[in-house]
């Protein structure tokens, strides 16, 4: 599989600083910077299964797949990655592969993520796997070989950066940067534009957002846009699909 990252972005190191935290309701994290939860307060981990992976058509599009490859706009706490990884493991092609990544600006340490993750027993090995892993300074590009069949890459730094840095081919995206609202940056016309222009023919997007303006920014961009039920009664929430 062609990795989609380029050696000028594989080369480069940057100094990443983390953000600062605080944990409510035991260990939801949130952050200051955005005034903002890293995941669903009702259910993180069943909200990515409704927004990301049925949003996006997995598992079921992996059937027949030999080479997956996952774009993230930010990867937080790692939760979508764990629960798409504990998917994969069980509905994956036996001999295909999985690439996930992400693009993250305050990448977090690997005791936070422990924590974060922590609530939920059912990724419980995906989370340990994931900590094992992590270094001990996330910075650059952090790749990690997880199994046989998985691979993570997290590029730490800003995502419009990250993006226009990686190779084309993206078969889906997982648009998970905090609210619209409160991180406008990460839902601009000129990100939504490279991100269309990363993904494959047939390549899709989801996203728990429905602001009207990130359903207009990703229509210009050239993305077909259907409005779904959102989770847990957010009334919409976003998925779409580059066409030919």
């Amino acid at each position: 599989m062609t990795d989609p990252v380029s050696d000028r972005t594989q080369a480069a190191e940057t100094t990443v600083v983390s953000q600062e935290l605080e944990w409510r309701d035991g260990d939801m994290p949130y952050s200051t910077a955005f005034g903002d939860h890293f995941y669903c307060q009702t259910d993180g981990r069943l909200e990515c299964g409704h927004v990301f992976l049925d949003g996006n058509g997995l598992p079921p599009r992996w059937d027949g797949q030999q080479n997956f490859l996952i774009g993230e706009l930010g990867f937080g706490t790692g939760l979508n990655f764990c629960e798409t990884w504990r998917q994969w493991k069980q509905h994956g092609e036996p001999n295909s592969q999985l690439h996930f990544m992400s693009f993250e600006l305050y990448p977090m340490r690997a005791e936070e993520i422990d924590r974060a993750l922590s609530r939920w027993p059912e990724i419980d090995a995906e989370r340990q796997g994931l900590v094992a892993a992590w270094p001990e300074e996330p910075c650059g590009i952090v790749t990690l070989a997880l199994d046989a069949r998985t691979r993570l890459s997290v590029v730490c730094g800003p995502a419009m950066d990250g993006v226009n840095e990686a190779k084309a081919g993206f078969n889906a995206w997982y648009l998970d940067g905090f609210a619209p609202s409160r991180n406008a940056d990460m839902w601009s016309p000129e990100l939504m534009q490279l991100l269309h222009d990363k993904t494959a023919t047939g390549g899709t997007f989801a996203t728990y957002a429905a602001a009207g303006f990130v359903r207009r920014n990703l229509q210009s961009a050239g993305f077909a846009v259907e409005r779904r039920k959102g989770f847990a009664g957010k009334r919409e929430m976003l998925c779409g699909i580059k066409q030919a």
